[in-house]
């Protein structure tokens, strides 16, 4: 087993990005998941920011890296993710422990705070390598993936009417809703207009995949962003952002329900036969509505959390 070193990066150059990317291509082929959550990719790809940081493992021998571990700072809380090349996971091997050690000196260093280290698909060495710098067991993450078409005999009274999303006219209206909708949620509440033009300049997005529902008054009460993830096997839809607006969730019965619905419709008219979307395990009544909806767990994420001090 060779002799690896870190390299700290706050700033990511184009050369960094593409060496990072077959790391992170190679470690979702091999998990069927992706390496790296969106907010993190997209920090990734735009070179960095305040908060940011990127530790690059390499490995005497190998001309590309042998791991990756990214920070960034949030509205109260650092985000910590890390991924090792899948023919580097054998025992012994300390590439992961020796990554998130780093990365925390990094969090130290500008001020400690509290930490977020999502896991995909959780096992015993994570938790040990969570608990080397404090981490514990927090937040439970649940992939849950259905067939399509969606079932008649799951449609419940007459379908919404639904519109697409209008770049350029309808971010002010959306971002209202959202962040009424998840203003507890750590990741999707508090988002502004550069961060959702963010995701329209990506090459997934589709206007035409993100479903709008006016209430009887024509404002905006709630949506169904769905997103086709082609590169994965099979390919199958997402329904990436769902919420309706909690300021006027009376004013249409069952809106959650009929969005999931067109949301899955909408998929399954893209030629694809599964619908898949990720849900925090203590909403209790919206698991129970997936499970309704024919959901099941395909798997869990874990985020192990923490506070992490001040250098001193």
């Amino acid at each position: 087993m060779g002799v690896h070193r870190i390299e700290i990066k706050t700033q990511m150059e184009r050369g960094d990005v593409t060496a990072v990317r077959g790391l992170l291509d190679a470690a979702s082929a091999a998990d069927a998941h992706a390496a790296l959550d969106e907010h993190a990719w997209l920090d990734l790809v735009q070179g960095g920011r305040a908060g940011f940081a990127g530790l690059v493992a390499w490995e005497d021998g190998h001309e590309h890296p042998v791991g990756y571990a990214q920070v960034s700072r949030g509205e109260g809380n650092w985000a910590l993710e890390f991924v090792v090349d899948p023919h580097h996971r054998v025992p012994g091997n300390t590439i992961g422990l020796d990554l998130v050690r780093e990365a925390a000196r990094v969090i130290a260093a500008e001020g400690g705070g509290h930490v977020h280290m999502w896991v995909n698909q959780p096992r015993t060495e994570h938790a040990r390598i969570a608990a080397a710098i404090g981490l514990v067991a927090g937040r439970v993450l649940y992939q849950m993936r259905r067939p399509l078409p969606v079932e008649d005999s799951l449609r419940i009274g007459t379908s919404i009417k639904t519109r697409t999303f209008r770049p350029g006219i309808d971010e002010d209206a959306w971002l209202e809703v959202n962040n009424r909708a998840f203003q507890w949620h750590p990741e999707q509440g508090g988002w502004d207009r550069a961060t959702l033009q963010q995701r329209e300049a990506q090459p997934w997005f589709d206007p035409a995949g993100f479903l709008l529902h006016d209430d009887v008054e024509g404002q905006l009460d709630g949506f169904c962003w769905t997103k086709v993830h082609s590169d994965t096997d099979p390919p199958m839809g997402e329904i990436y952002v769902i919420a309706s607006d909690p300021a006027r969730r009376d004013r249409t019965p069952g809106l959650g329900r009929h969005l999931v619905v067109a949301g899955l419709d909408h998929i399954y008219d893209q030629g694809l036969a599964i619908g898949m979307l990720y849900v925090d395990a203590s909403n209790a009544p919206a698991v129970k509505l997936y499970v309704d909806l024919g959901f099941v767990i395909n798997h869990l994420d874990q985020a192990y959390v923490g506070d992490i001090a001040p250098a001193s």
